[in-house]
C-alpha cells in the first residue's frame, strides 16, 4: 500500500499542475464572429463519476456516494464543475471509492468480462497481461491513450502488489485503483493547439473534443468509436465532427444526456439530497417514493417530448406525461398499471398542463408547510426566462406571508399585504403574478380550489399577457419571446462549463434564431452548438479564481 500512496501523492501534484497549465483556444467562425472564452479543468459531477465507472467497468458496480459534493454556480452544476477542486478529505473519499469499485470490478464473477487476457498464474505477477489490462481500461477512464510512463507506473504497482500478495487480480485492483484516483479521470482535461488554418487562434485538440462532446450529449465517457475518432484527428475536421455528432444524436444514450441537462437546470439534485422536506402531518401522501417518482415523471416527459423532436416551448402546455399507481393517488387520476410506468394524458377539463403543473416542480418550489408563489415565480423568471431577481434585503419581515392561519386566508391576500412595502414590491411584482397562477397546487403539488375555506384566485399576467389560471399562464410562458433564447444561453453555458463572454453574444443571437427556425427542436440546437466555433474554440486557460461566482 505504500506504493499506491506514493503514486496518489504524485497524481495529486499533477492535478495542481494541470489546473495551471490546461490550454485553450480562440477561433472565429466564417459566418458568426466568435471571440471565445477560456477553458478550465472540470471535475466530474457525482453522476458523471458514477456513470463513467458503469460504462467502463460494469453496471453491476455499486459506486460509493460519499465523495466531495458538487458545486452549483451560475445556476448549473456544469459550471460549478470548472471551479470544483478535490480537498484532502475529499481525496480520501475518492481513494476509498476507488478501492470499493476496483474490488467489485475484478471480483471472481466479473473479472473475465473486463480483463482481456489470462495470467500465466493467478498467484504471481504477469507483466504482459497487466499491461494489456491497464492500457485498455486506462484509455477509457482517461478518455485518451495512456503515455508509456503512465502505463509503466500502473503496471509496476500491479506487479509489486501481485508478487507481495501472491494474487494477480489483487495486483490489478491496485493498478485500477491508481487510475480511478488520477486527476486524468476525476477531471475533464481540455487541451488546445494552434489552428493550422488560422495560426493566430487556438482550437481544442481532437482528443479533447471527444470528451467535451461525450459529456454534453451522453453525460459520460466517450465510447471506443468516439475515442478512435478523437485520436485519429477526425474531430478537428468539419466532416469528421459532423459524422460523430450525427451518430451521437441518434444514439439511445442521448436520452441520458438530455436527462442530465434538465436535471441540472431544474436543480433536481435537491430531491436526491433529501432537501425537499414536507410536514408529514399536513401532507401524509408525501413519501420518498412519491418524491422519486415525481422527479422521474418530469424527466420522462422532457426526454420523450424532446427526443421526438417536439417543440421545446410545448413542454409548458402539453397534457402528455407518464404516470405510476403511486403518482395517480397524488394526482387523483386512475392508473391501470399496477407496477411501473404508463403514458398518461390529462383530459381537457383538467386544470393541469405542462411541466409547471407537475408535482416535482411545485413540491421543489414550496416550503415544508405551505406553497410559495414567490419561489415558483422566481424559478420561471430566473431559470426559464434568464431574468435576474434581486436578493431581498436582510431585514425584510416575512411574518405576514408565513401566517397561514391568520385573518388573511389566501396566499394572494398575504402577499398583497406584504408587498405594500416599497422594499418588497419591485421583486414581488415580477414573481408573484406567475406563482399565484399555480396556487391551485399546494406545497406538494396536489390540486385544491380553496385555501383555509376561501376560493383561490389564480388570475394574473406575464409580461402583459393576462390569464385566468395555470393553463393560461403556461400558454403565456410558452409564447414568451425570452423562453427560447434563454434555453440557448443556458445550454451554451452547460456545454462549455462557464458563463458566456461578450465576444460570444453574436453567436448566441445566431443560435437563438436558428433554434426558432428549427421549430425549437432541442436536438437541432445541440447540433448547432457543437458545430459552432463557440464550442470548439477558446481564448486559453481561465485565470485562477479561488472564490466568488462564475462569470
Amino acid at each position: 500500500m505504500r506504493t499506491i500512496h506514493l503514486t496518489l501523492a504524485r497524481l495529486t501534484t499533477a492535478a495542481g499542475l494541470l489546473l495551471l497549465g490546461a490550454a485553450g483556444c480562440s477561433s472565429s467562425s466564417p459566418t458568426v464572429p466568435v471571440d471565445a472564452g477560456p477553458v478550465a479543468l472540470r471535475r466530474l459531477t457525482a453522476e458523471q463519476f458514477t456513470r463513467s465507472i458503469h460504462d467502463v467497468l460494469g453496471e453491476h458496480i455499486t459506486v460509493p456516494s460519499r465523495i466531495d459534493p458538487d458545486d452549483r454556480r451560475s445556476g448549473l452544476l456544469a459550471v460549478g464543475a470548472s471551479f470544483a477542486s478535490v480537498t484532502p478529505s475529499g481525496f480520501e473519499k475518492y481513494e476509498a471509492a476507488a478501492a470499493a469499485v476496483a474490488e467489485q470490478a475484478l471480483d471472481a464473477s466479473h473479472r473475465d468480462d473486463l480483463v482481456p487476457c489470462q495470467p500465466a498464474a493467478v498467484t504471481a505477477s504477469d507483466e504482459v497481461c497487466a499491461r494489456t489490462f491497464i492500457e485498455r481500461v486506462g484509455r477509457r477512464l482517461f478518455r485518451r491513450s495512456l503515455s508509456q510512463a503512465e502505463t509503466d507506473a500502473r503496471v509496476e504497482i500491479a506487479n509489486e502488489a501481485a508478487s507481495t500478495l501472491r494474487d494477480f487480480y489483487a495486483g490489478l485492483e491496485l493498478g485500477l485503483m491508481s487510475l480511478l484516483v488520477s486527476p486524468e479521470f476525476l477531471f475533464r482535461v481540455e487541451l488546445a493547439e494552434p489552428d493550422p488554418v488560422r495560426p493566430s487562434t487556438m482550437r481544442l485538440t481532437s482528443v479533447s473534443m471527444a470528451s467535451r462532446l461525450s459529456y454534453l450529449l451522453w453525460d459520460s465517457t466517450p465510447d471506443d468509436e468516439l475515442l478512435a475518432a478523437g485520436e485519429d484527428g477526425d474531430l478537428v475536421t468539419e466532416n469528421g465532427l459532423a459524422a460523430q455528432v450525427e451518430r451521437m444524436l441518434v444514439s439511445p444514450k442521448l436520452e441520458t444526456g438530455i436527462r442530465a441537462i434538465f436535471s441540472d437546470l431544474y436543480d433536481f439534485q435537491q430531491f436526491d439530497d433529501g432537501l425537499v422536506r414536507k410536514d408529514g402531518a399536513l401532507f401524509p401522501v408525501y413519501t420518498q417514493t412519491l418524491v422519486e417518482e415525481a422527479k422521474e415523471q418530469t424527466l420522462r416527459t422532457i426526454v420523450s417530448h424532446l427526443t421526438a423532436d417536439g417543440d421545446y416551448r410545448n413542454l409548458f402546455t402539453t397534457r402528455e406525461t407518464f404516470m405510476t399507481r403511486g403518482l395517480g393517488v397524488a394526482y387523483r387520476v386512475p392508473v391501470a398499471t399496477a407496477n411501473g410506468w404508463e403514458p398518461y394524458t390529462f383530459p381537457e377539463p383538467s386544470r393541469r398542463a405542462g411541466l409547471l403543473s407537475h408535482i416535482s416542480f411545485n413540491a421543489l418550489h414550496s416550503h415544508p408547510g405551505r406553497s410559495s408563489a414567490t419561489l415558483r415565480g422566481k424559478f420561471v423568471r430566473e431559470v426559464l426566462l434568464c431574468q435576474d431577481i434581486p436578493t431581498p434585503p436582510a431585514d425584510i419581515d416575512f411574518s405576514i406571508v408565513e401566517d397561514t392561519q391568520g385573518e388573511l386566508r389566501t396566499a394572494r391576500e398575504r402577499l398583497e399585504k406584504h408587498v405594500a412595502s416599497t422594499a418588497c414590491s419591485g421583486c414581488h411584482t415580477l414573481t408573484d403574478p406567475i406563482g399565484l397562477a399555480l396556487e391551485s397546487f399546494d406545497a406538494i403539488g396536489m390540486f385544491r380550489e380553496e385555501e383555509n375555506g376561501a376560493p383561490i384566485d389564480t388570475s394574473g399576467e406575464l409580461d402583459g399577457i393576462a390569464y385566468d389560471d395555470a393553463i393560461g399562464m403556461g400558454q403565456a410562458l410558452r409564447d414568451n419571446s425570452a423562453l427560447g433564447p434563454c434555453l440557448v444561453r443556458t445550454l451554451f453555458r452547460y456545454a462549455v462549463g462557464r458563463g458566456s463572454e461578450a465576444g460570444e453574444e453574436t453567436l448566441l443571437e445566431s443560435l437563438a434564431a436558428r433554434f426558432a427556425g428549427s421549430g425549437y427542436r432541442v436536438t437541432e440546437l445541440l447540433r448547432e452548438i457543437v458545430l459552432s466555433d463557440g464550442f470548439r474554440a477558446t481564448s486559453g486557460p481561465r485565470d485562477a479564481e479561488p472564490s466568488g461566482e462564475a462569470p
